[in-house]
């Protein structure tokens, strides 16, 4: 099914790359506004090209980028090939050290009527028109979103080892603790097989759903431009994408909590667990550090930080099928569709999908922590701790056609930007070692 192409990347100088941890930058929504300034305090950093800041931000990047590409802070591999990405990483109070190995390539940029690429969230239209503007002008992306194939035989990973063998640059250590190696593969054979074991398959979009839509934005304006004289093969048809295999058991998926910053109207601590009785069944705990634990693996059960007092509440689940929102059963069964239908619409008066995506008395903090400190300080009303969503609700809510409640999914580590680029400029479709690999690929 989906149809994926080797590229030729471009990277930072051999020179840059020895202290590449200078130069790559994190997802912009991911990091404090303290980081986000040390990184545009320098001049080299990728955010200049992914983020870039100015009157014209386009501009800006456009002719950043042309200067960088001209004094060779940015070189182009000679060769187009597919590139394998590993990140290893630690969990906070495990000892395990997981590496998530995957391939950084261009994949056909799928309309999702197509079902070819899946996705399991809604995007906001201002953001997709930024990133499509940006795209348009640098023709440029500096960043790979994050997609999902499933091999049950592992059959790429072999390949992936063998390249890692001579990596082309490394982190020490990224913004988010995790150290990330960058190898590339530029054999014929081996290509077809990737693309043969993706022609097969559907890809989840895991992360990066406005900058996914942005290419297809853009895609079709150059279509609509062309007039009918396209022939598919153009760069623009294309999209960067972070490829790896959802039967792996290093793809982690954390937790993102949410915060209430305000009841609406003059609703009280006392109030609202009165609301929550006929819903749920409530029962208050001696110490709020126990609630991870105590609601982990229970579904529909969900921690709650009220005033200094801990609760553990579980829907009752006679009350489950009440929810009549217009969703599959998939959706339905997610412990989030639950907090937010039972807790947002129900207790608090929130109702709908849509005018709770637009309520700002809500906030999504991965940290635990940080969800208990901001109702000591008073910064919130209340926490509901929550339990990660797993791999294979992900699958069956994408599968449905529907998508799931907003931030409920934070696949970790996030990819990194600047560590490799691609440009799906004009000038990329003569390149005839390109053609060389385009030959049609069968499962």
């Amino acid at each position: 099914m989906a149809e994926i192409q080797p590229l030729r990347g471009w990277r930072y100088n051999p020179t840059l790359s020895a202290n590449i941890d200078a130069y790559v930058s994190p997802l912009f929504d991911v990091v404090s506004a303290k980081q986000r300034e040390a990184l545009y305090r320098n001049p080299l950093n990728s955010i200049h090209l992914s983020v870039p800041r100015a009157d014209d931000p386009a501009a800006a990047a456009l002719a950043r980028l042309r200067e960088w590409q001209a004094s060779g802070v940015l070189r182009q591999d000679e060769l187009p090939g597919i590139y394998a990405y590993y990140q290893y990483f630690r969990l906070p109070g495990s000892p395990r050290e997981y590496c998530r190995k995957g391939f950084m390539c261009h994949i056909r940029a799928y309309d999702w009527d197509e079902e070819v690429v899946l996705r399991h969230e809604n995007t906001l239209p201002a953001s997709v028109n930024d990133r499509a503007e940006l795209l348009a002008r640098t023709q440029l992306q500096s960043s790979a979103t994050h997609g999902l194939y499933r091999d049950q035989d592992f059959e790429l990973e072999a390949f992936l080892d063998e390249a890692m063998r001579t990596p082309l640059v490394e982190t020490e250590e990224d913004y988010q603790g995790a150290r990330d190696v960058l190898a590339v593969i530029q054999d014929a054979a081996v290509i077809r097989r990737f693309q043969a074991v993706l022609a097969a398959r559907q890809v989840i979009l895991a992360d990066g759903h406005h900058r996914y839509e942005g290419s297809l934005a853009y895609r079709q304006a150059r279509e609509l431009a062309a007039d009918g004289q396209a022939t598919g093969r153009e760069p623009w048809n294309y999209h960067l994408m972070y490829l790896t295999n959802a039967a792996a058991d290093d793809l982690r998926i954390l937790p993102t909590h949410r915060l209430v910053l305000e009841f609406p109207g003059d609703l009280s601590d006392q109030e609202l667990l009165f609301r929550l009785e006929p819903y749920f069944t409530v029962r208050p705990l001696d110490d709020a550090n126990d609630l991870p634990e105590i609601i982990a693996g229970k579904p529909w059960a969900f921690g709650l930080y009220l005033d200094g007092q801990a609760y553990k509440i579980r829907l009752r689940p006679e009350v489950q099928a009440q929810l009549d929102w217009d969703t599959t059963e998939a959706v339905k069964n997610l412990d989030l569709t639950v907090l937010h239908y039972f807790v947002l619409e129900k207790c608090l008066g929130i109702v709908g999908p849509d005018a709770q995506r637009a309520w700002q008395g809500v906030a999504y903090v991965r940290n635990f922590a940080e969800c208990l400190q901001r109702v000591d300080r008073g910064e919130a009303r209340a926490a509901f701790i929550v339990n990660e969503v797993s791999m294979a609700e992900v699958e069956a809510v994408c599968h449905s056609g529907a998508v799931m409640p907003p931030k409920s999914t934070f696949f970790y580590p996030k990819t990194i930007g600047g560590f490799l680029l691609s440009s799906v400029a004009d000038e990329e479709g003569s390149n005839v070692f390109l053609d060389y690999f385009q030959s049609p690929v069968t499962a």
